[in-house]
């Protein structure tokens, strides 16, 4: 019996350092690799004399906005473009240079379409369903060859989204759904136990159908009276009345 109670605490504990744990140390990863691509001589140690943590991080951040701002003008664009025809004439550095633009211009721009809807399709035969993202349409010499309305889908692997497959799918073999590409992808990374909640349309719907119930209502037919039968008159019948021996 105690060792049930530890075992379950234990657990509950688990279950709430774990994720945290993870977290900062994502996190961690990721403000010490920015870090690095800061020179020494722009440190805190040797600008101010004094280490001041995330300085560094700081001032990656601001570069990276300042470096927005400046290609959102005419003349920013016009030296990003000259700088991407310099690139792109280096051997090695172009082919690593475009690829990586190609998919960072396609994941990250404000008006793109890569994973911006979760589907749902049938992988990896016909019976067995799995959520996918969908990343735009086929285009160029592909779309030539392909009869009707195709879309580019990404079937994520479980627990590690980051790898999976790429599949070109008829437009009516994928369905649509309601959820958040937030939740499809945790719906995966958890192997199907964190169930994604209802989109807020369908979850009214049948809140409502659950408090309203249809009642469904018998209809009777009205009972029909029959009136008795009125009393047939001997003399209607024919038949004499006593004491004659005929018809009258």
């Amino acid at each position: 019996m105690a060792m049930r109670i530890f075992k379950k605490y234990f657990i509950t504990g688990l279950l709430i350092w774990v994720p945290l744990a993870i977290t900062v140390w994502v996190l961690g990863v990721l403000i010490a690799t920015l870090e690095g691509f800061v020179p020494a001589f722009l440190s805190s140690e040797s600008l101010f004399g004094v280490d001041i943590p995330g300085f560094r991080f700081l001032l990656v951040i601001v570069v990276v906005l300042l470096t927005g701002v400046f290609a959102a003008n005419l003349l920013g664009r016009t030296l990003v473009d000259q700088w991407e025809k310099m690139v792109g004439r280096i051997p090695l550095v172009r082919s690593i240079y475009n690829s990586v633009k190609q998919v960072s211009d396609t994941v990250l721009a404000p008006n793109g379409q890569a994973f911006r809807q979760a589907v749902l399709v049938q992988y990896p035969r016909q019976g067995a369903w799995t959520i996918a993202f969908q990343t735009g349409t086929p285009s160029g010499e592909v779309a030539s060859h392909l009869p009707g309305e195709f879309v580019s889908v990404y079937v994520p692997t479980t627990p590690n989204p980051t790898s999976g497959f790429f599949l070109m799918m008829p437009r009516g073999d994928v369905i649509d759904l309601g959820m958040s590409v937030d939740a499809a992808l945790k719906y995966v990374v958890s192997m199907g136990v964190v169930a994604p909640p209802l989109p807020p349309a369908m979850a009214a719907a049948m809140s409502q159908a659950t408090e309203h119930p249809s009642a469904q209502t018998t209809q009777t037919s009205p009972t029909t009276q029959t009136s008795p039968a009125p009393r047939q008159n001997s003399n209607d019948a024919g038949i004499s009345p006593p004491g004659h021996s005929g018809p009258l």
